[in-house]
């Protein structure tokens, strides 16, 4: 089988169910800024190493992703016909006790962190960019068509556990957070 089908070369892509849309169109661009954040995420994981003490839920985010790009690469309407199991709020709530056990061993935050400190921890930080713009073309969508909650409270705390993760990354390290400092006259 061959990787190129030259049926986008209109500058159109197939929906999983049948429909033909704009390259540029809105769903297209989240699923595709959705795939952006997995490679983010493995760039991190591959600059981690797989000795990180949060790899295991690094992989399991990016396979959450998957799921979450496939279900808006699908015919709005039409999720059931992926057989198999979305995302729930479950999810959510698994990516807030992440979060918290992140955070265990960390200094209370005293000011904005800047991106940075290990290479490790720069990637998570830049994959928490781009969770972050995920989110916020979903939500745009979610303006235009149907789009299920539990995929933009998925998003949003994904960001929040990617920047506890660099934080917890360069505690490990025994390297200290970048802090931002204000600008003087």
């Amino acid at each position: 089988m061959k990787i190129y089908t030259r049926t986008g070369d209109d500058g159109t892509t197939g929906l999983f169910g049948g429909a033909r849309v704009k390259k540029g169109a809105l769903r297209v661009e989240a699923y595709g800024t959705v795939d952006e954040a997995n490679a983010a995420i493995g760039r991190a994981r591959a600059s981690l190493g797989k000795t990180a003490d949060f790899d295991d839920v690094l992989a399991r985010i990016q396979s959450d992703l998957f799921t979450l790009g496939a279900e808006l690469a699908t015919v709005a309407g039409k999720e059931e016909s992926l057989k198999m199991p979305l995302l729930s709020d479950e999810d959510g709530a698994r990516l807030e006790r992440e979060i918290d056990a992140a955070e265990e061993g960390l200094s209370p935050l005293k000011s904005f962190v800047l991106p940075g400190g290990t290479p490790a921890a720069a990637d998570l930080h830049l994959a928490r960019c781009v969770a972050r713009r995920a989110e916020r073309l979903l939500v745009a969508l979610a303006d235009q068509e149907p789009v299920r909650r539990p995929l933009i409270i998925y998003l949003n705390r994904l960001s929040d556990l990617l920047f506890t993760l660099a934080r917890r990354e360069n505690h490990l390290a025994g390297v200290a957070d970048v802090p931002w400092i204000g600008r003087t006259r």
